[in-house]
């Protein structure tokens, strides 16, 4: 199976004559297109989902308000490691898609989640920091409250 975060939005765009440039302080992000964002379901701007590819079947899907940015790790215990861009660090069954745990870190969530061994004891390590043109341009009310910040997150994984 692949575990992956997919988004699940189209959106329209104009281009901007080049003269609309001379507005823009230095630093500010600059398209040189008007885009209008199209959400068929508010519910759902973004989805992981469990998909077999050699079939491209989707075998579970996970939506989220917003969408994941975040990469994706499965452990050889069948638990898929994902982060949202509102903070949570989840760990979900590989082979449900059911939520089994979840901590929210200060930030989003856009970067791989590790794994790492330390004598004979397993990690999973994440950063926590939004980031990007999505979080800072979008107007996505479920960001509204989320602190840029950036932290390092490491939970050891329990033993049977």
């Amino acid at each position: 199976m692949a575990y992956v975060n997919t988004l699940e939005w189209g959106m329209k765009y104009q281009p901007e004559p080049l003269d609309s440039i001379s507005h823009l302080k230095v630093g500010q992000a600059f398209r040189a297109v008007d885009v209008e964002y199209i959400y068929d379901d508010p519910n759902g701007r973004g989805y992981l989902k469990a998909i077999d590819p050699t079939t491209s079947e989707v075998k579970w899907e996970m939506p989220s308000k917003s969408p994941n940015w975040a990469g994706t790790l499965v452990t050889a215990g069948s638990l898929v490691f994902t982060g949202r861009l509102t903070g949570e660090h989840i760990a979900v069954d590989a082979d449900t898609g059911k939520t089994l745990w979840q901590f929210q870190t200060p930030s989003g969530i856009v970067g791989q989640p590790i794994t790492w061994d330390r004598d004979g004891k397993q990690y999973v390590t994440v950063t926590s920091g939004i980031g990007g043109l999505y979080a800072a341009s979008n107007g996505d009310e479920n960001l509204a409250n989320v602190p840029a910040g950036g932290s390092l997150w490491t939970f050891k994984l329990f033993e049977d």
